[in-house]
């Protein structure tokens, strides 16, 4: 694993931001909220609180903060953080186009600098639930939330890696590395789409990490492709992801 990922991934995402610009003005424009690499919809999801007022909200690796806007628009009181300046600089730029007020902040997911139990709510989709190491920002998440408060967070699916070749191509159906003493991949120098350095565990190391920290799992959610998909996402194939999970959704609470 490449020592410095936080550098790694932060200059992967400020040289890739001007990419996602467009991405990020639809995914602000939604009326309901739509997850991960294929858009799958909320309905049945359910990872945002329908009401958010009165809700202190973070999005922990916030990248162009369309979580925060739909959170916003909910009602709640959000801070974003994300490492990527130019990613911010997308986030505010839009936030400003929606008149979403919206506290975004330039760092790291891992250590905040913000006050002990200052928010009801954090979620992370594709941010820091796989750039930042999990026992780290994890720690982190339950630092600054009130007792009672939840967490969700959503990334690739660890069958998703390993069914991935070691130069980074499409996955397939076969196994490709090793599901023991699974920590995440470094796609730094793979030959298709370097992707930075991202974290994952096993399902059994996920739960041992959230006993430890004091985390209890409240919901644990798979998600496939959805029926239209078609061709490659995020060196995904569809006909994949559509017989097996791409990606994991967990629910935590933190104990009153």
């Amino acid at each position: 694993m490449t020592r410095d990922y936080l550098v790694t991934n932060r200059d992967l995402w400020n040289d890739d931001a001007p990419n996602y610009v467009e991405f990020a003005k639809a995914r602000w424009r939604l009326e309901t909220p739509a997850w991960g690499n294929w858009g799958n919809p909320d309905d049945g999801l359910k990872l945002l609180p329908d009401d958010m007022a009165q809700t202190d909200a973070i999005e922990l690796g916030c990248g162009t903060g369309y979580v925060s806007g739909w959170m916003h628009r909910r009602g709640a009181k959000v801070t974003a953080i994300d490492i990527s300046s130019e990613q911010l600089a997308t986030a505010r730029s839009i936030a400003d186009e929606h008149g979403a007020h919206i506290t975004f902040i330039e760092g790291n997911a891992e250590d905040t600098g913000l006050p002990d139990a200052a928010f009801d709510f954090a979620i992370s989709e594709y941010g820091a639930s796989i750039w930042c190491a999990p026992d780290k920002w994890l720690q982190e998440a339950w630092r600054l939330l009130r007792p009672g408060g939840r967490l969700v967070f959503l990334g690739n699916h660890p069958l998703s890696l390993i069914c991935s070749p070691l130069d980074g191509s499409p996955a397939e159906r076969t196994l490709r590395r090793p599901y023991r003493g699974m920590w995440g991949a470094d796609w730094t120098k793979v030959a298709f789409e370097p992707s930075g350095v991202c974290f994952n565990l096993t399902l059994s190391d996920w739960m041992d990490l959230f006993n430890q920290i004091g985390f209890y799992v409240t919901k644990y959610q798979e998600l496939y492709a959805p029926e239209w998909a078609y061709g490659t996402r995020a060196a995904i194939p569809a006909d994949w992801a559509k017989d097996y999970p791409v990606e994991q959704v967990w629910q935590l609470k933190k104990p009153e």
